[in-house]
């Protein structure tokens, strides 16, 4: 009995004990047709498990240019967007013309977006030059897409004058192809993603080959795409490689962030890097390898503790 009591009396004390309020994190990723939104999401999971006293949920945003603005606001404390755009906002060119962001700071880059461009079969449609008077979604406002798109299109001699462009998000994108009210579309966006997926199980698509001149001009416009190649079979019915433009995508934070929190983050997401990976394929080229070789702008400094701690070779530009 005095052993039955002494429960008792522990579990009362168990129950009485008080809750410890969590701070909580907001993720500021993109829509949920591309791969910001599921990997925020598995961040998210992380934080809320490996994070002592913090826990975070992924948003969904416009993508890229927006997110930028959450963080230098305060209303988001992390978000995913383009290399390009991160660079932009932090310099104050581009997109961020006069608005410069200097608070802007990197955690780490987390895999590089493809650019994908997309047609249907029997369209007619098989080159960049093809979209010349077509209806053509240029990315969701505020995304990353859209700068990209942009500039592939000015580089090669194309303006939003020679097309009828629609400013739609990946979903929005998919579905106007799939029912004809577009004739292509852009992503940005890891490979593979869910929209061009799902478009591609029930209508016969193309993604158009930039020729090496289209990719060049694209390069000498943009320092920061790369040439990649899309294996052939990531998407029903496209069976050959094809070179495309590739972008990193980079994990932000404000320079405001306290240390210990911008070190907790970055630790624990390279501690569990399975668990990000399990949630989407992408996450395979996250690395600090990748981080160091990638990150246009420099690092947070509780970033760059958890790098210097684990021996990482550190670029002078990435310090603050």
């Amino acid at each position: 009995m005095k052993f039955v009591r002494a429960l008792a009396a522990s579990t009362l004390l168990v129950l009485a004990a008080p809750v410890v309020a969590q701070e909580q994190l907001s993720i500021a990723t993109g829509g949920t047709g591309g791969v910001y939104y599921p990997m925020g999401g598995g961040l998210a999971e992380i934080i809320n498990g490996k994070v002592e006293g913090y826990s975070a949920t992924a948003e969904v945003t416009g993508a890229s240019v927006e997110n930028m603005g959450l963080i230098a606001t305060g209303d988001a404390d992390l978000g995913i967007a383009l290399a390009d755009t991160v660079a932009q906002a932090y310099s104050g060119t581009g997109r961020f013309e006069g608005q410069q962001l200097p608070m802007i700071r990197g955690l780490a880059s987390l895999y590089a977006n493809m650019i994908h461009i997309v047609a249907l079969e029997g369209s007619g449609i098989t080159s960049l030059q093809d979209l010349r008077g077509k209806r053509v979604s240029i990315g969701a406002p505020g995304s990353g897409t859209e700068v990209n798109a942009a500039a592939i299109l000015n580089a090669n001699g194309i303006t939003y004058d020679d097309i009828e462009e629609q400013r739609l998000n990946f979903n929005e994108t998919a579905d106007a192809l799939s029912n004809g009210d577009i004739d292509a579309g852009f992503w940005s966006v890891g490979a593979p993603t869910s929209s061009i997926l799902n478009l591609a199980t029930t209508k016969g698509i193309v993604i158009l080959q930039l020729s090496a001149e289209e990719l060049a001009a694209s390069q000498a416009a943009d320092a920061t795409f790369a040439v990649t190649t899309l294996p052939g079979g990531t998407y029903t019915g496209v069976d050959a490689d094809i070179s495309v433009l590739g972008i990193p995508n980079v994990l932000a934070a404000s320079s405001e962030m306290p240390d210990d929190l911008a070190y907790a983050i970055t630790k624990a997401m390279f501690e569990n890097i399975a668990d990000l990976r399990a949630v989407h394929p992408a996450a395979n080229e996250t690395s600090v390898e990748f981080t160091m070789s990638a990150t246009p702008i420099p690092l947070h400094p509780g970033a760059l503790r958890y790098y210097e701690e684990i021996g990482a070779t550190i670029p002078d530009r990435l310090r603050p």
